[in-house]
């Protein structure tokens, strides 16, 4: 009876989970105070909510899940121990040329971060984030609520790309909801073209997970008439929607002429589906030919008429004289060794990069155009060491699942997380995809999915 009102509880809370995972990227990729703002505010309310209808849930999902939760906990704590406001004596003894940075208006404390607003308000979104994790583990405990989950994830991603793709095929000068200009190339709801690009990425992740979680045991297709029925019967499932959805984020993400977005889809599809290849324990002739399909219609034949040659001229024709990213990675560099240990404080590159921008780089850079580089900057060797052990749990975990589980949901979400990983972990080596909350809160959800494919229990 206990459980029974606990799975009525749940049922609209996960409700509530799926619909913030399409809202997230509607309002300009969530990358504006008030919808980062309101992301948090649901988030924490769905926390709340599953605490108080489902407490015994929580519970054991943190000590399931135990290694992961305390390297959050002790990223988070690192992050607050640069906001927290010190004494001058102490931060003269830490951190000395932070004082050179006081005005008139502070008061007899100051905080280690050298901009400590701005760390403020990472430190929420990162609380934010390891919340919706949080979630997903509790909420996500059968091979239903995968599918459904994986399901959602493609379907925002549909209308991202249907979005996208009509404003540029129909010469709209004006975006429908938030009135930018659009140009000949595709970005959605976002903005940025490569926050995009990237958010496809993971949405196309998700799409081929649910794919193969979807996947049927193989059968023998002998008369004519069982070939009939299994065309038939693909035609008028889910699966046969979600294959033309593919084609459709495939398009989208060629149109919006990102260089590394659409080498990291390539790259990590072709990775992933090797690893497939090799460790799934039952190999399929329906998962050869689903890879198959993807490199020849997706690859060979939409990218043609689309415009992936467009891609991989503006990669060929990529001027490194001319290109500025380098610059501010070498004049970057040299502020690592000032903070090495704990960081400048979260959201303070655009703070500390002026001050050593060299005269080569002409524009104004709020982000490093290299993830790795501004988490170092920003957090410290410790911190973005702990976080990357983190990524790295959730990776292996997947990676092991290929190998071990049997039940195609949880292949189908190990396929996800894998994908994902790989491609978000190219694409951070040349921009900033997860400074947009809606590719970070995506990509954290995805990477659950890498723990529940290996902790479930089969009979789940």
């Amino acid at each position: 009876m206990f459980n029974l009102k606990i799975k009525a509880a749940e049922a609209p809370i996960f409700g509530c989970f799926l619909f913030l995972l399409v809202w997230l990227p509607i309002p300009l990729g969530s990358n504006r105070p008030w919808a980062w703002a309101l992301v948090e505010f649901i988030t924490f309310a769905l926390l709340l909510a599953l605490l108080t209808f489902n407490a015994s849930g929580i519970y054991n999902c943190l000590k399931q899940y135990k290694l992961a939760f305390i390297l959050a906990t002790l990223f988070c704590v690192f992050q607050l121990l640069l906001i927290i406001p010190l004494p001058y004596e102490v931060i003269a003894v830490i951190r000395p040329d932070r004082l050179m940075s006081i005005n008139s208006e502070e008061g007899p404390l100051m905080a280690l971060s050298y901009d400590a607003a701005q760390s403020k308000i990472t430190l929420l979104k990162t609380l934010a984030y390891v919340s919706l994790f949080l979630i997903t583990l509790t909420l996500v405990k059968t091979s239903k609520r995968i599918r459904l989950l994986l399901l959602t994830i493609c379907l925002a991603g549909s209308i991202q790309a249907i979005y996208g793709a009509f404003e540029v095929l129909l010469n709209i000068q004006k975006s429908i909801i938030f009135k930018y200009n659009v140009t000949h190339i595709a970005t959605g709801s976002f903005v940025y073209k490569n926050h995009f690009a990237n958010y496809l990425v993971l949405t196309l992740s998700a799409a081929l997970g649910y794919l193969i979680a979807c996947r049927n045991p193989q059968r023998k297709l002998v008369r004519r008439r069982d070939i009939l029925r299994y065309c038939l019967d693909f035609l008028l499932s889910k699966k046969a929607l979600v294959r033309i959805s593919i084609i459709i984020m495939v398009i989208a993400l060629i149109m919006s002429r990102s260089r590394m977005g659409n080498t990291a889809f390539f790259a990590a599809m072709t990775i992933t589906s090797m690893l497939g290849l090799v460790l799934f324990k039952t190999k399929t002739k329906s998962f050869t030919a689903l890879f198959i399909s993807l490199l020849v219609i997706d690859l060979f034949l939409v990218s043609s008429v689309f415009g992936l040659s467009e891609v991989k001229q503006r990669i060929e024709q990529t001027n490194f004289e001319k290109e500025t990213r380098d610059e501010v990675i070498q004049d970057t560099l040299p502020l690592l060794s000032r903070f090495k240990l704990l960081g400048s404080g979260g959201g303070t590159f655009y703070t500390l990069y002026p001050h050593v921008q060299s005269d080569k780089v002409q524009h104004f850079y709020d982000h490093a155009h290299n993830e790795y580089l501004q988490f170092t900057l920003e957090f410290g060797w410790i911190a973005t060491f702990i976080l990357s052990i983190l990524g790295m749990t959730c990776f292996i975990a997947a990676v092991i699942s290929l190998r071990t589980r049997e039940r195609p949901a949880y292949l189908g979400a190990a396929f996800a997380s894998v994908m994902a990983f790989i491609g978000m972990g190219m694409h951070s080596t040349v921009d900033f995809p997860l400074q947009a909350p809606a590719n970070a809160a995506t990509f954290v959800v995805i990477l659950a999915l890498g723990l529940i494919s290996k902790k479930r229990k089969s009979s789940q």
